[in-house]
This record gives structure tokens, sequence and C-alpha cells, in this order.
């Protein structure tokens, strides 16, 4: 099973890769790259094993270390909805 990224995912990966250039662009670097290749490797594990999503149909991968939250949904692959901090609003459906 492969990882696919929506345009909106994608787009919030460069949001918050800009966000946190401001400040360091080492950080930056580092904390997208982190991001990227810990949900690449959802396809490695077990896709179902990360908790159920506060959106119909969807799964939540939740880092101990980073307050972002990655919204995916399984179907022929596993498919990247949203990255999000965890301060934000949750969205009712990721449309």
């Amino acid at each position: 099973m492969r990882v696919r990224w929506t345009i909106p995912a994608l787009r919030d990966l460069e949001e918050i890769g800009d966000y946190v250039a401001a400040e360091s662009p080492t950080a930056a670097f580092r904390l997208v790259n982190a991001l990227y290749e810990r949900t690449e490797r959802i396809r490695a594990d077990n896709p179902s094993a990360s908790r159920m999503g506060r959106v119909k149909d969807t799964r939540e991968l939740v880092f101990a270390d980073l307050p972002y939250i990655v919204a995916y949904r399984i179907r022929d692959d596993v498919e990247v909805l949203a990255v999000m901090h965890t301060a934000r609003d949750w969205p009712e459906d990721f449309g």
C-alpha cells in the first residue's frame, strides 16, 4: 500500500515550513522532513493502527514529540488529507 499526498496536505506542509522558516530555516527543514518521512512509514506499518479520525472515515497519525496530526483515509492507497497543528480547529470534513 502506498502513501498518496493530496494537494491540500502538501500545501499544509509547505505552510508549516514557511511559518517555521521565518524563525529558523534549519528547524523548518527538519520539521517538514520529519512529518513527511514519518507519514510515509504508514505504508510499512498497519495503516489501521492509528486512531480513528474526528472526520468520518478518516484516521489520525499522532506524534508524541510534535504538535501535529496527519489526517488520512485508507482506500486502495493511504490518502493523506491534511497536516494540522494540534492547536487549530478541526474541520468537519476534508472535502
